[in-house]
């Protein structure tokens, strides 16, 4: 069987993961053997692949459009080596194949965990210049993160749903759903408008 991961850092609608996709059905895999998840690479318990991890079975293929897709952890990118290597999976990470039905030779090893290795130098990279271009905008005087939010933001209709809540009418969730809000926003009008 071949699985497919495809792995974006933010939601799908900032970032685009159909060309991933793609790619990977080019490859063999399907809509029902492809995992998608929106999480950060560098984040090593990730929903989506825990359940690739735990679905494969020995001689499966694991695609993936290069290793940063997999894990930007060169820890946890060892980790599914040793798993592959377990369950003689064949790993096709971009352009670079693994086949650990066989043993493994050590150069291929090798090469795999430079890959992830430059991998977790990249995202280092990447968030260090972030951090210096916000404080280099901190420094010039620039307000850093989210606009701060006043009990004048809150939105209409959440005031039009609200006294509902406070009868005890609807919960916490009914207040979200019916408003379109994710719920951390409900808890934060909540605490605004209760003090």
């Amino acid at each position: 069987m071949i699985y497919g991961y495809a792995r974006c850092s933010t939601n799908e609608k900032l970032q685009d993961i159909q060309r991933q996709v793609r790619e990977l059905k080019q490859q063999g895999a399907s809509d029902t053997t492809i995992y998608l998840e929106y999480e950060s690479g560098a984040k090593e318990d990730r929903a989506e692949l825990n359940k690739l991890l735990q679905t494969v079975n020995p001689h499966d293929t694991i695609i993936a459009t290069e290793v940063s897709r997999i894990t930007r952890s060169t820890k946890q990118l060892c980790e599914i080596i040793e798993l592959a290597k377990a369950r003689q999976l064949k790993l096709v990470l971009g352009n670079f194949v693994v086949d650990c039905s066989k043993e493994l030779d050590p150069m291929t090893e090798g090469m795999l965990k430079m890959m992830g290795v430059f991998s977790e130098i990249e995202r280092n990279i990447t968030s260090q210049r972030v951090k210096s271009g916000m404080q280099n905008a901190k420094a010039k005087g620039k307000t850093i993160g989210r606009p701060s939010v006043t009990v004048d933001d809150i939105p209409s209709v959440f005031y039009k749903h609200y006294p509902k809540y406070q009868k005890g009418e609807i919960t916490k969730k009914d207040l979200s759903r019916l408003c379109s809000l994710s719920y951390p926003t409900v808890y934060k009008y909540l605490r605004m408008i209760e003090g």
